[in-house]
């Protein structure tokens, strides 16, 4: 079929030029039946009838493939069987017809489905400082050369798009909070209001309509942060579709290649550059003429003033142990040996567990994601090891102690293996510690070694403050009344014994 520039140029030379039929066939050497039919017809543009197949005949098993596809549909997408195996199902049931014509069936039950399914969507406009949305994703990272699973919570300015992506294991209540807090760190601010999905940790309760019943935990954070909560209809993604699109766009342009990192601190400094580079870099999609960054350095006037970091945590009572340990989420953490059978809290953070006795901070550690772990603090243990010096060689919390101490422990520890009570006397300097601080017994064992001696008392009386430092620090006390010294007492002496001899 002629294109419409061919049409428009057998026009001009018939009705312009005033060429025949014959002599327009015969320059551009096309039947005249044609010329005749584009000149005839006057129009400037023919459609090409498409080609439709006549429709299959399925016969009897037309309808078992329509339960078959009415069925497959409501399976998880990941989960749905494909053409080809709703075919070998058909074959299964005796069907001896082409696949071909099963295929198009199946295409156009899924057309017609997706149809039904397409919704109109309104644009959304925000004016500045009015609203931040929030949303989850998941993507992988290699972490300490190990591809793993992460949970990246993406945090976006409506009006001025500028976004923070952060990583943490997981999607707990601590991550949400957390998360919040670095962004309205990194955005300088926070915005009226907080767009959200019915997400657990922040939703407890969905009422009618838009009433919510939040988690108190995350109530307060909003409260902390003067925004409010907004939280979209269920199914109702489009309400904030710009962090929705978000997750696709960070992970083309932040988690592909994949990003590598020795920490979840190291990901995350990356990923804070990434997105500040991207906000410097990426044409605002409203503002064409400025970049996210010029658009945010419009809009960071109008935010809340940030606040600083919320104190977010989960409280979790508990009992000490007789190992000395408290149990969080499958793992075990130390805390000091004279707290065991005590009542405690356990305060969850985000990276850190804190164990409370009676408003006291009594043990804290860095938190572990895996599963079924002990987590030790050597020095919980070293009060019990005076009564169970044994312990120091077979006890789990000391396997990697002096891997935690100055290589001059280990030196001490070397010669100490030469006397009966090794044990003992090295449990007594890991006591001094606890009294003196690492630094000073550490400078202790120094002066110990380099004198070419090594005891635990050695160590200790370096550890004493010297006479020349006493000297220093204080002056001597003034006599009132300081003695005269009379040395003519010498001489009526000598003369008493020795007269004039």
């Amino acid at each position: 079929m002629f294109i419409v520039e061919s049409i428009a140029k057998i026009r001009r030379m018939y009705h312009v030029d005033g060429k025949a039929i014959k002599a327009i066939a015969r320059e551009l050497n096309i039947s005249k039946n044609t010329v005749k039919k584009i000149i005839r017809s006057n129009k400037t543009k023919f459609e090409v009838a498409k080609y439709t197949k006549g429709k299959p005949i399925l016969g009897d098993h037309l309808e078992l493939l329509k339960e078959l596809l009415v069925e497959n549909i409501k399976e998880p997408v990941r989960r749905r069987m494909t053409a080809k195996k709703l075919y070998q199902q058909l074959q299964a049931s005796g069907y001896i017809g082409s696949y071909e014509s099963v295929n198009l069936i199946v295409r156009r039950f899924r057309r017609e489905y997706e149809a039904k399914g397409k919704q109109v969507f309104i644009p959304l406009n925000f004016e500045p400082g009015k609203a931040f949305q929030f949303d989850w994703g998941e993507e992988e990272i290699c972490l300490n050369g190990e591809i793993i699973k992460v949970k990246a919570a993406r945090i976006k300015l409506c009006y001025s798009r500028h976004s923070l992506v952060i990583v943490y294991p997981n999607e707990q209540l601590e991550m949400v909070i957390a998360a919040h807090g670095e962004a309205f760190k990194f955005f300088a601010g926070c915005c009226e209001n907080g767009i959200y999905d019915n997400m657990k940790t922040a939703v407890k309760k969905i009422l009618a309509g838009k009433d919510r019943v939040l988690n108190e935990k995350f109530a307060q954070m909003a409260s902390h942060y003067l925004f409010e909560v907004i939280v979209c209809t269920p199914s109702s993604g489009w309400e904030k579709g710009q962090v929705e699109k978000q997750v696709g766009d960070s992970r083309r342009n932040f988690f592909t290649p994949i990003i590598r990192g020795e920490s979840y601190d190291d990901i995350n400094a990356q990923l804070r550059e990434m997105c500040l580079n991207w906000s410097k870099t990426r044409q605002h999609p409203e503002f064409k003429e400025r970049t996210i960054f010029e658009v945010y350095k419009e809009e960071k006037p109008h935010l809340i003033e940030y606040r600083g970091e919320f104190e977010g945590y989960r409280l979790y009572p508990t009992v000490v142990s007789s190992l000395s340990l408290v149990q969080y989420d499958t793992n075990m953490y130390s805390v000091p040996c004279e707290y065991v059978g005590l009542s405690v809290q356990i305060k969850s953070y985000a990276w850190r567990i804190v164990i409370v006795h009676e408003s006291k901070i009594i043990g804290e550690h860095v938190r572990c994601f895996k599963r079924y772990q002990k987590i030790y603090n050597p020095w919980h243990y070293v009060s019990v090891l005076e009564r169970k010096p044994g312990a120091l060689r077979n006890g789990a919390p000391f396997k990697d102690l002096m891997n935690l101490l100055p290589e001059v422990f280990s030196k001490i520890r070397s010669k100490l293996e030469n006397y009966k009570d090794s044990d003992k006397q090295f449990i007594s300097i890991l006591q001094f510690i606890n009294k003196y601080g690492l630094e000073k017994v550490t400078n202790s064992c120094n002066l110990t070694i380099s004198t070419g001696g090594c005891s635990a008392k050695l160590v200790e009386q370096y550890l004493q403050p010297s006479t020349s430092e006493t000297t220093e620090e204080y002056e001597f006390i003034k006599l009132k009344n300081p003695p005269n010294a009379d040395c003519s007492i010498y001489s009526k002496l000598y003369l008493k014994l020795w007269g004039d001899k």
